[in-house]
């Protein structure tokens, strides 16, 4: 089912729902320039993201992005440690729920 193929699809939707669809673009180029948290971060937060995710787009697109941006395999590895532990604390913490008081 994943194909990085799949993505050359994204002008039928586009085309379907262009307005909606380019505002979407617009946004997300606005959100990941470079502001007050520099391009490599962003790249890395949104890997990590991807990774909580398990989006698999996004987990090709933002290692490029992140890599492009100057990230060392060292910052990558951190982020998926970093990713891997909030995985574990939401099992964790979501696990008191299943306690009676």
């Amino acid at each position: 089912m994943h194909s990085m193929d799949n993505l050359k699809k994204l002008p039928k939707l586009s085309k379907s729902a262009k307005e909606t669809t380019d505002a979407f673009w617009a946004y997300n180029e606005q959100v990941m320039s470079d502001g007050a948290v520099p391009v490599k971060y962003k790249e890395l937060i949104a890997l990590g993201v991807a990774l909580t995710t398990q989006c698999s787009y996004c987990l090709e697109l933002h290692k490029k992005g992140a890599q492009d941006a100057g990230a060392s395999e060292e910052e990558i590895a951190e982020t998926i440690h970093v990713a891997a532990a909030l995985r574990a604390g939401a099992a964790i913490t979501h696990g008191t729920h299943l306690f009676d008081e």
